[in-house]
């Protein structure tokens, strides 16, 4: 019995991580797409694209579960209080990170966005209260030092759009942690509904605060918003399926395989080369998630 529950607690946390890789690499393409539009098109208007068109891949995921569809497709949840609060929160993470992204390089935005590990660690002490324990943390700070080596804090390019990212990271841990504080019931697709139901219309309040609204110039720019919101709202119901699959704080660890792909992205689409940042650090942040990796293997956790 021992046996059969460890193996199925095993291959839950192996979907965990291939699911938190597939979400890492659309949410990759999404910042990349924001990058090129961000010179046509403010922020909060992406962020509100964004929302919207992330509602189809959600609508669509949900209306494909055939648990909800057969109880007679309940919109409203116990917990919709939270469901709306973690849209508001998404709101302001969407808005730095996109500001981040237009103002940083595209690699040391995304770097600065996936320290969340160690603020979703941090968080899932108090809101799940879960123990972390010291093996834990070192996998997090080992990864968390790799960071520190990519970014290089004191480099010329490290203004104060630094900060952005960081306030980001804290939103999107805070948005991932508390996705396991919804009943095991609810679809993870209907959480994802709430979630783009609110950052829509905070953002939509943003853009009508701002005064700032660009119309849409062409045809391959509507394009372009459908693929990143459709990308957007995928990764994120990939991210809330892979943290409601297993614990945030053996999880988390993975969300630093981000970097070196947003480095390959900002070499390929943004002619930018900081491969020269790249080692020893993305060393350090892969060996921090090889070893979750080996300690979950081992039951040991």
């Amino acid at each position: 019995m021992l046996a059969v529950e460890a193996q199925t607690k095993q291959t839950s946390f192996l979907f965990a991580v291939a699911t938190m890789l597939l979400a890492i690499m659309l949410y990759d393409v999404m910042g990349a797409i924001i990058k090129h539009l961000g010179e046509a098109y403010p922020a909060q208007q992406l962020s509100l694209f964004r929302n919207l068109f992330a509602l189809i891949p959600t609508l669509l995921i949900l209306l494909w579960n055939k648990n909800w569809v057969q109880a007679g497709r309940p919109l409203v949840i116990r917990q919709w209080k939270l469901g709306i609060l973690r849209g508001g929160i998404g709101t302001f993470a969407q808005l730095f990170f996109y500001l981040a992204v237009l103002h940083l390089e595209f690699a040391t935005a995304t770097t600065i966005v996936f320290a969340g590990p160690l603020f979703v660690t941090a968080l899932s002490i108090p809101l799940l209260g879960h123990r972390v324990g010291p093996a834990r943390w070192l996998a997090v700070l080992i990864g968390f030092t790799g960071v520190l080596l990519v970014v290089q804090p004191t480099a010329p390019d490290f203004t104060w759009y630094a900060i952005l990212p960081l306030c980001a990271a804290v939103g999107y841990a805070s948005i991932s942690t508390s996705a396991q504080l919804f009943d095991k019931s609810v679809p993870t697709a209907l959480i994802n509904l709430y979630y783009n139901a609110g950052a829509l219309v905070g953002a939509f309040a943003l853009v009508i605060l701002s005064g700032n609204f660009v119309p849409i110039g062409s045809l391959e720019d509507w394009l372009w918003l459908g693929v990143m919101g459709t990308a957007g709202g995928s990764a994120a119901f990939c991210m809330i399926a892979a943290y409601r699959s297993a614990q945030p704080s053996s999880l988390s660890p993975f969300e630093y395989f981000a970097i070196p792909f947003s480095f390959c992205l900002g070499w390929l689409f943004f002619s930018e080369t900081p491969f020269d940042r790249l080692f020893p650090g993305v060393l350090l942040i892969v060996g921090g998630g090889l070893f979750i990796i080996w300690r979950e293997r081992s039951s040991k956790v």
